[in-house]
């Protein structure tokens, strides 16, 4: 298998069409269907990148991102953030957050291998 990736989202559809993509595409793919297991997903499996949603039950994306950024087992893992609501200030708001990069939804499926291989150089 190849680089491993934690997917942080609350819709299973939504989860297992970007699952299905990645793993086309020979990633590992590990989910979790809120923040805060994706924090304790983050900590015990150390994924090479994660997807975030950040509207989400239980934690949202953006508190989950903070608390991963302030670890020091997972400070240094990449983070995608992926909304559907791009309001004004929200771009600032995630990488003022920590997380390397932000995409909308829907997602393009068609882009997201090329932009994950780019992120992890």
């Amino acid at each position: 298998m190849g680089r491993r990736i934690l997917i942080v989202e609350d819709n299973p559809q939504n989860r297992m069409l970007v699952k299905d993509v990645l793993e086309f595409h020979g990633y590992e793919i590990i989910e979790a269907a809120d923040g805060q297991t994706g924090i304790e997903m983050a900590k015990n499996h150390k994924p090479d990148l994660i997807l975030m949603d950040i509207q989400m039950p239980v934690m949202d994306g953006i508190t989950a991102g903070k608390i991963i950024r302030r670890e020091p087992d997972t400070k240094n893992i990449k983070m995608i953030a992926v909304t559907s609501f791009a309001m004004l200030g929200d771009k600032e708001r995630i990488m003022e957050a920590g997380f390397d990069h932000y995409i909308a939804k829907p997602i393009n499926t068609r882009e997201l291998p090329d932009l994950i291989k780019e992120i992890l150089k």
